[in-house]
């Protein structure tokens, strides 16, 4: 569903980042943003409740290539992770290209991680997407903390897709832009599909 600008020949696409509450969403658009050249990126815009401190997303473009002379402006989004907040998640999900489903890797949190994926799944529905369509990379972060789950547990837990996976540590910056360079090439692909 992205975005074209014939003025400023820019085509603007749509990532959201999603997962459970905690997993790190935040944290990689926050590492993102610190590490891109000023020149490249917008302000971020952060939206938080008096009650939640992760409700918020975040708005980052950035330029990752072309197509047919337009460059390509890429808007990233996270959604809150709390299911209290699933109007929120589904108006931000209005309008994407593509997903990264943020895993928590510790053990404790597989739960957390199945039903987010689940509802990933029902509110792409609702928004007339399908997740078996829709570029859609999934990334296990937390890789560092001593109680993570074996990546073949989460793989075979959460990836049904066969999706391509990345692990992850988005504190440190492992993985992150391994995740976003993915997602942003399958969108990408998908856009070249729709203009041929």
């Amino acid at each position: 569903m992205s975005f074209i600008n014939y003025s400023s020949r820019e085509i603007n696409c749509k990532i959201v980042y999603y997962g459970p509450g905690l997993c790190g969403k935040t944290t990689n658009l926050q590492y993102i943003y610190n590490k891109t050249s000023p020149t490249a990126k917008g302000k971020m815009i952060s939206l938080a409740t008096e009650t939640e401190r992760t409700l918020f997303f975040d708005f980052l473009p950035l330029s990752l290539g072309e197509i047919r002379g337009f460059k390509t402006r890429f808007h990233l989004y996270t959604v809150p992770g709390q299911v209290f907040y699933d109007a929120s998640r589904k108006l931000i999900l209005k309008g994407v290209d593509g997903v990264v489903f943020v895993a928590d890797s510790q053990i404790e949190r597989m739960e957390a991680n199945q039903e987010s994926l689940d509802n990933l799944r029902d509110n792409l529905k609702e928004q007339c997407y399908d997740i078996e369509k829709i570029p859609l990379v999934l990334q296990y972060n937390k890789r560092d903390l001593p109680n993570a789950a074996p990546v073949e547990d989460l793989s075979r837990m959460l990836n049904y897709l066969a999706r391509p996976e990345f692990l992850a540590t988005a504190t440190s910056g492992f993985g992150v832009f391994d995740t976003l360079k993915e997602v942003a090439k399958l969108v990408l692909q998908e856009l070249r599909k729709g203009t041929r």
